[in-house]
C-alpha cells in the first residue's frame, strides 16, 4: 500500500491576503485523512513546519539587484527545510503530500521531488507562477515558484530555489486565465506547453490532460501535480487568495485528478485555500476530494 505523508507548510509570505498560512489546518479538518484512506492509500501525517508569523518579519528587509520579492529571506528558511522533509519522504518510499500555505511552497516541494530523479510536473493553476522579482507586478512570491525553480532571473543564483532535475521541457500549465505580459513573453519564448481554459472549452479536459500528461512524463522518473484550488471556477471554490472567474468544474476537476492517478503522482501539494474567504469549509472539502481523486479513488 502507498503511504502518503502530509506535510503542511502553513506560509502566507507569498501573497497579498492573509488566511492561506490557515489552510493546512482547514484541509485536515475536512477530512483529508480519512479520504485519502478511502483512496486506498495509508495517509501519515507529518504535522506542519514551523513557520514565524508575517506580522514578526520585515517584508522588505532585503535588497535585490532589481525587483522586489517580498519576504524572500523568510521563503527561503521555509522552502529549504520544506523540500528536505520532502526528499527524506521520498527516500523512505513515501509520498509527500504538501499542504498550503500560498504557492511559493511549491519551491520547496519541486526542489526536493526533483533532488534525486527527473522530475515533470502538470501546474493546475490560473496564473502562470513565472513571473521573476524584476516582472512582478506586486513582488509577491507565490507568482514566482515555477521561476525560482526553473532558475529564471534573479534566481539562477539562489541554490535554495532551484529544482536540480526539472526543466521547462516537462513542465506543462493547465487552465490559465490570468498571465501577465512578462510571463506570456517567457511561455513562448521557453517553449513551455501551456493549455488557457478556452483550450479545455474547446478539446475537452480529458484530451487537454492527456497531452500534459505525455508532455510532463516525457523521459523523466516522475510527476509532481501542483494543485491551485484557485484553478476551479470560484463558484465552487470561493476560499481561495486570488480567485478568476471562468474556471473549471467541479467534474472537470475530478476527472483531471483521476486521469494524474492513472499516470502515477511522485509527489504532490494543494495550495491557497483560504479558510477566511470560504463558505463552510466547502474549498478545504473540495481540495480533500480532489487528493483522493489524486491517489486513485474513483466511484467504482
Amino acid at each position: 500500500m502507498t503511504t502518503v505523508r502530509i506535510i503542511g507548510a502553513p506560509t502566507d509570505y507569498g501573497a497579498n491576503r492573509r488566511g492561506v498560512d490557515m489552510g493546512p489546518s482547514a484541509i485536515r479538518y475536512a477530512g483529508l485523512s480519512d479520504q485519502l484512506s478511502r483512496a486506498g492509500v495509508e495517509p501519515v501525517d507529518g504535522g506542519d513546519l514551523a513557520v514565524p508569523r508575517a506580522e514578526e518579519r520585515d517584508p522588505d528587509h532585503e535588497t535585490l539587484p532589481s525587483g522586489t520579492a517580498k519576504f524572500l529571506r523568510e521563503t527561503a528558511e521555509v522552502c529549504t527545510r520544506l523540500g528536505d522533509d520532502v526528499a527524506d519522504s521520498l527516500a523512505a518510499g513515501e509520498t509527500p503530500l504538501v499542504l498550503g500555505g500560498d504557492h511559493s511552497v511549491a519551491i520547496g516541494t519541486l526542489s526536493g521531488a526533483a533532488r534525486e530523479a527527473d522530475l515533470g510536473a502538470i501546474w493546475f493553476d490560473a496564473h502562470a507562477d513565472l513571473n521573476t522579482p524584476e516582472t512582478s507586478p506586486s513582488g509577491n512570491v507565490h507568482g514566482m515558484p515555477l521561476a525560482a525553480a526553473l532558475g529564471y532571473g534573479p534566481f539562477a543564483e539562489m541554490d535554495w530555489a532551484h529544482a536540480p532535475r526539472f526543466r521547462a521541457e516537462n513542465l506543462v500549465l493547465v487552465g490559465l486565465r490570468s498571465v501577465d505580459p512578462a510571463e506570456r513573453e517567457l511561455i513562448a519564448g521557453r517553449g513551455i506547453s501551456a493549455y488557457t481554459m478556452s483550450d479545455i472549452d474547446d478539446r475537452g479536459i480529458t484530451t487537454v490532460v492527456e497531452e500534459a500528461i505525455e508532455t510532463a512524463t516525457d523521459g523523466v522518473d516522475g510527476l509532481h501535480v501542483s494543485l491551485d484550488l484557485d484553478w476551479l471556477d470560484p463558484t465552487e471554490a470561493p476560499g481561495v487568495g486570488t480567485p478568476v472567474r471562468g474556471g473549471v468544474t467541479y467534474r472537470e476537476a475530478h476527472s483531471a485528478m483521476e486521469q494524474v492517478a492513472d499516470a502515477g503522482v511522485r509527489s504532490m501539494e494543494l495550495v491557497e485555500v483560504n479558510p477566511t474567504l470560504d463558505s463552510h469549509n466547502e474549498t478545504a472539502e473540495l481540495a480533500t476530494e480532489l487528493a483522493a481523486s489524486a491517489f486513485g479513488k474513483t466511484v467504482l
